[in-house]
C-alpha cells in the first residue's frame, strides 16, 4: 500500500468517522425549558412581507416569550403584526445605519429596548422555519447553568436546482461537522444567551462598527472563556434559492475571513486536502482510491440522512435531502465547490447582503452603500 493511499484511506475514514460522531451524540431527551423573561430579538428588512409561516411556527413554541422585531424604521408589516398581536409583539425602529451592517445596527437598537424583566435573549432570522421546540431546547442549557451561549445550526432546504443542491451538500458537511464546546461558533439565526452574559461582554458596544452579528459573539465569548454549548437536534430548516446559492456560500466565508484569518485558514486547510485528495484519486489513485472515495461518501450520505429524518419534520427532511445526492454521484464536486467558495471569498473584502454593500476590514464596517 502506497503512502499516498494510506493518507486517502485516512482522511476518507475520518471525514465518516465525523459524521458518525455527530449521530451518535444526537440527544435522546431533548429536554426544554420555559422560564419568565424570555425575549426573541428577530432583525427584519423593511420591505419584510410579514413571515405568515414564521409567525405561526412562533406562535405555537412550547416556551412563553415576547417578539422584539427590529426594523430600519418603515416596516408596515412589522406595524400590522404589532397591532393585532398586543403585548406579544414589539417593533423597535432603529434608523439606518452609517458606518455597521444594517442588522447588527437593528439588533443594537433591540437590545437598548430590553425591559427590566427581560432575562433571556434569544436571537433568530426571519429566513428560517422553526421546529415548535426551537426556544424551549434553546433556553435548557442556560436555565440548567450548562452554557452561557448556545446555537442551533442552519440546515439548508435547497430548491430542486442543481446549484443549489450542490451548495446545500456543502452546507451539509459544515452542519454534521462533530461538535464540541472549544470549538463551536454560534449562528445567529438560532442563538441564546442571558441578560448577564450580554451585559458581561457589554454587547452592544462590542457589535458596535460590525458586519458580522454571530461572529462577533462568539468570537467575544471566546476571548471572555464562556461556554459555547451547540444542541446537535436543532438543525433548523432555512430555504435556499438556486440564484443566490453561490453567493450565499462564498458571503459566509466572506465573513468569517473579515473577521478571523486565522479561523478561516483551518477551514481551507481542512477542505483542501479533500479537494485535492481528489484531484489525486481520479487522476493517479486509481480505481481503488475512487472506490475509497466514493464509499465513504455513501457511508457519509446514509448516515446524514438519518440525522436529517431525526431532527427536522418529513417535508424539510425531503427538501434536505436533495443535497446527498451530489455527496453520492459526485463528492470530488461537492469538495471543490467548497474549497472554491472558501478560495473566493479571500479575494475581496466586499459583502453584498440585506440590500447595501458593505467593505469590511478586521470585522469592521469601513464603507457602505445601500444597492440600487
Amino acid at each position: 500500500m502506497s503512502f499516498a493511499f494510506a493518507l486517502w484511506l485516512l482522511l476518507q475514514g475520518l471525514s465518516l468517522a465525523g459524521v458518525l460522531n455527530y449521530w451518535r451524540h444526537l440527544p435522546v431527551d431533548r429536554q426544554e425549558d420555559s422560564p419568565e423573561g424570555v425575549v426573541v430579538l428577530l432583525s427584519v428588512r423593511d420591505d419584510w412581507d410579514g413571515g405568515a409561516e414564521l409567525i405561526a411556527r412562533l406562535k405555537v413554541q412550547t416556551a412563553r416569550f415576547r417578539l422584539v422585531i427590529a426594523t430600519s424604521g418603515n416596516c408596515p408589516a412589522a406595524d400590522v403584526l404589532a397591532a393585532r398581536e398586543g403585548d406579544w409583539v414589539q417593533v423597535v425602529r432603529a434608523g439606518v445605519a452609517v458606518d455597521e451592517g444594517q442588522k447588527v445596527h437593528k439588533l443594537r437598537a433591540a437590545l437598548r429596548a430590553l425591559r427590566d424583566g427581560d432575562r433571556y435573549l434569544l436571537f433568530v432570522d426571519a429566513d428560517i422555519e422553526p421546529p415548535a421546540r426551537l426556544v424551549g431546547r434553546l433556553l435548557f442549557p442556560l436555565v440548567r447553568g450548562k452554557a452561557d451561549i448556545v446555537t442551533g445550526y442552519r440546515l439548508l432546504l435547497p430548491e430542486a436546482r442543481i446549484g443549489a443542491a450542490l451548495v446545500g451538500a456543502v452546507e451539509m458537511q459544515l452542519a454534521t461537522l462533530p461538535r464540541a464546546a472549544s470549538a463551536t461558533m454560534p449562528w445567529g439565526g438560532a442563538m441564546a444567551l442571558t441578560r448577564e452574559v450580554a451585559e458581561r461582554l457589554d454587547l452592544d458596544a462590542a457589535l458596535a462598527g460590525r458586519l458580522s452579528d454571530d461572529m462577533t459573539i462568539g468570537l467575544a465569548g471566546w476571548r471572555a472563556k464562556l461556554r459555547l454549548r451547540p444542541v446537535r437536534d436543532l438543525l433548523v430548516a432555512c430555504p435556499l434559492e438556486g440564484r443566490e446559492a453561490f453567493g450565499f456560500g462564498v458571503r459566509q466565508y466572506r465573513h468569517i475571513v473579515t473577521n478571523s484569518a486565522g479561523m478561516w485558514l483551518i477551514a481551507c486547510a481542512v477542505v483542501g486536502c479533500q479537494a485535492l485528495g481528489w484531484v489525486w484519486a481520479l487522476a493517479w489513485g486509481g480505481w481503488s482510491a475512487v472506490a475509497v472515495g466514493y464509499a465513504a461518501a455513501v457511508g457519509r450520505a446514509l448516515v446524514r440522512r438519518r440525522i436529517i429524518a431525526g431532527v427536522v419534520e418529513p417535508g424539510q427532511a425531503q427538501a434536505a435531502s436533495r443535497s446527498l445526492w451530489w455527496d453520492v454521484l459526485a463528492p470530488f464536486a461537492v469538495c471543490w465547490a467548497h474549497w472554491g467558495m472558501q478560495l473566493t471569498a479571500a479575494c475581496s473584502n466586499w459583502i453584498r447582503w440585506g440590500g447595501y454593500d458593505y467593505w469590511v476590514m478586521g470585522g469592521k464596517v469601513v464603507r457602505m452603500e445601500r444597492v440600487g
